[in-house]
C-alpha cells in the first residue's frame, strides 16, 4: 500500500489522538506526505472520537470520503460497526474486542449489538481483532491500549517497526518509553 486512508474510531479516553498522531509520525519519517483531522465531540463524556489520516506521495486534504477507508482502527467493538458506510469493500479493520457501554444501553434502553465481527467479515471486510486491553495489562500498563492497536495496525502500512518505535520514543515521555514500545511490539505480534 503506497497510500491510503486510514480511520481510527473509538470512545473518548481511548488514546485515539495519540494512536493517530503516531502513525502520522512513522509514515512522514518513512518518506511519506500524510494529513491528519480529529474530531473530539463529546470525548470527555465517553463520546465517539474519530481521527482520519490520509497518506500517500502527495496529499492535499485529510477528510475521507465514505466509502473509501482502506484501514479502519477500532478502539471499541461497536465504533468497528458505526463507520461501516465509512468502509471501502475489502479494506481491513483492525479492532479491540473491548466493549464499553454507552449510556443507553448501561441504562437498558438499547442493546449491544451482537456478532460484530462476523458482519463485517460477511461484508468482505479483512478483520484483525485482538483484546489491546489485555495486552496492556501484560505489559504492565494499562494506558498503552492504545500502542498495542498502533502495532497491530503497523503490520498493515508500509513502515518498518523501527521507524514505528523511534517516533514513540520521541514522542511519548521518557519514563513511559520503554513499556510503549513494548505495547507496539505486543500489538504487532498479535495482528501477524
Amino acid at each position: 500500500m503506497n497510500a491510503g486512508n486510514i480511520l481510527f474510531t473509538g470512545v473518548g479516553g481511548q488514546g485515539i489522538l495519540l494512536a493517530s498522531e503516531l502513525t502520522a509520525l512513522a509514515l512522514l519519517a518513512a518518506g511519506f506526505d500524510a494529513k491528519k483531522s480529529e474530531v473530539h465531540g463529546m470525548a470527555q463524556r465517553g463520546g465517539s472520537v474519530t481521527a482520519q489520516l490520509r497518506f500517500g506521495k502527495q496529499v492535499y486534504a485529510p477528510l475521507i470520503a465514505i466509502g473509501t477507508v482502506d484501514v479502519q482502527v477500532a478502539f471499541e467493538m461497536m465504533e468497528a460497526a458505526r463507520y461501516l458506510p465509512y468502509l471501502r469493500p475489502g479494506c481491513a479493520v483492525v479492532v479491540n474486542t473491548q466493549k464499553i457501554l454507552p449510556p443507553s444501553v448501561a441504562t437498558g434502553q438499547a442493546s449491544y449489538p451482537e456478532n460484530i465481527l462476523e458482519t463485517l467479515r460477511e461484508r468482505g471486510i479483512s478483520v484483525v481483532s485482538l483484546d489491546a486491553f489485555a495486552a496492556a495489562k501484560e505489559v504492565g500498563e494499562i494506558k498503552t491500549a492504545n500502542v498495542v492497536m498502533v502495532g497491530a495496525l503497523s503490520s498493515l502500512l508500509p513502515v518498518d517497526a523501527a521507524v514505528f518505535e523511534e517516533r514513540i520514543a520521541l514522542r511519548v515521555p521518557p519514563r513511559f518509553k520503554e513499556v510503549n514500545i513494548e505495547a507496539f511490539r505486543r500489538g504487532r505480534a498479535l495482528s501477524a
